[in-house]
């Protein structure tokens, strides 16, 4: 692969695609359980990138080979609070032969990027990263102070990432008020009441995390001999209760303004009991926004039983809660009613839901970097079904926001890709993104 020459006409632009593929390269699959690679090398492959800029950057462990970057740059006024920038180096895992591509390979095909992590979220890490090194490059100030961070074990929660640093490295955050990370800034188009509208969905709120183990106790036996308090069959009944449970529909205050504004580009009403014909409006991402309209709770994991002729004493089943902001105490009860008594209800992990104003200063800086680069163009909230590291990062007070800016082809099925198949990002995308985002923190 050929390398830009280092100098101060090379912009975040000519150097974010190159990124993005040497980022992908890096295999930093996270199982949850520890036994993928971790995110060393792509750790010091961010470090290599940052000193190379004269930059000094930290490399932290919480573990051997969870590794995480964070590096602090000075700004045009210091005396204002500063701003995290930050994504996550570790991925999803990938199996080889469900792609049509080697997922690591980074491979450009169809004007995209391929690969684990060119949407979630190695093409956000290397915008950060081409857009950080211009800045050094050029000796241009940021407004304000910025703390750029590469972290762990984003996948698995970030206990042994962002939740890690903040517990013990808080001095690393002194100053920071807000934050931008993912999944938020990515554009859907649909037909609008003056012909076709493309909107960008900034991402101000998220639903909070309980993933949760059920455990269903019995009674040991022979796969011959009638058993009444068979594990299997008690696990089984307590994950058809809690499947056909219907969670109530409630709209908190971001999904609101983005139907109102969706239904004001769209010309299509709605109703609170039907939105059907609104939400179709936002192709591939309405699923992301399904998933906010109510509290959901999904298995995702069985475990039980070790021979065919024998009735195991237990049995289990994972849950990925997800719940809106005010609901995780009536969740966690429906939860351990919905279960029964002979089902134990563990929780593995739990983290925070989150909602930032969509009217705040920060945002208008998101706003005016987006109108310059598209200026027919509408700015619309929402919030994550899905969870980010701005969840640590509220533990120190800040305000967290997800803005990944990404100018998508209207035909691009693009939010499934998250944890998908066939994951990519065009490489037209990754450089309308280095440019807002370089705009937004010389403006921030």
């Amino acid at each position: 692969m050929t390398r830009a020459v280092d100098s101060e006409q090379v912009t975040a632009e000519d150097e974010v695609v190159r990124i993005t593929q040497e980022l992908i390269g890096f295999d930093t699959s996270n199982y949850g359980d520890g036994s993928g690679p971790g995110e060393r090398k792509a750790a010091e492959y961010v470090m290599q990138e940052l000193t190379e800029v004269g930059l000094d950057p930290v490399l932290l462990e919480s573990e051997p080979g969870r590794s995480s970057v964070l590096v602090r740059i000075e700004g045009a006024d210091s005396d204002r609070g500063a701003l995290a920038v930050h994504g996550h180096l570790d991925v999803v895992p990938a199996n080889a032969q469900d792609w049509q591509v080697d997922p690591f390979a980074a491979e450009i095909k169809d004007g995209c990027v391929w690969g684990r992590g060119a949407v979630d979220m190695k093409d956000m890490d290397a915008m950060i990263l081409s857009c950080v090194r211009e800045l050094a490059r050029t000796g241009r100030k940021p407004a304000r102070d910025l703390v750029v961070g590469f972290f762990a074990d984003e996948e698995a929660g970030g206990e042994k990432g962002s939740h890690w640093l903040v517990d013990n490295h808080p001095e690393l955050f002194e100053g920071v008020t807000e934050a931008i990370s993912e999944v938020g800034g990515y554009s859907v188009t649909f037909d609008g009441v003056a012909g076709q509208q493309r909107a960008y969905l900034l991402q101000t709120a998220e639903k909070g995390i309980a993933w949760l183990r059920l455990h269903a106790h019995g009674r040991a036996g022979h796969g011959s001999v009638p058993n009444d308090d068979n594990a299997v069959v008690r696990l089984a009944e307590a994950i058809a209760r809690i499947a056909a449970h219907q969670w109530p529909r409630e709209y908190i205050a971001t999904v609101r303004q983005l139907l109102d504004g969706l239904s004001e580009l769209s010309g299509v009403t709605y109703r609170d009991d039907d939105l059907g014909p609104l939400l179709a409006k936002l192709g591939g991402a309405r699923g992301f926004v399904e998933g906010t309209l109510r509290d959901t709770a999904n298995f995702t994991m069985l475990d039980a039983g070790y021979k065919h002729n024998v009735i195991p004493q237990t049995a289990s089943a994972s849950l990925d809660c997800r719940f809106l902001p005010g609901h995780e105490d009536d969740l966690m009860q429906t939860v351990r009613e919905l279960a029964g008594e002979h089902v134990e209800v563990e929780v593995l992990h739990r983290d925070i839901s989150l909602e930032a104003p969509f009217d705040a200063p920060l945002v208008e800086s998101m706003k005016r970097a987006l109108l310059a680069e598209d200026p027919d163009a509408a700015i619309l909230p929402y919030c994550l079904s899905g969870g980010t590291d701005n969840k640590a990062l509220r533990k120190l007070g800040i305000t967290g926001y997800g803005f990944a800016p990404l100018q998508l082809p209207a035909d691009l099925d693009f939010a499934p890709m998250f944890h998908g198949i066939d994951e990519r990002v065009p490489l037209a995308s990754l450089k309308f993104g280095a440019r807002v985002l370089g705009s937004f923190l010389r403006d921030c």
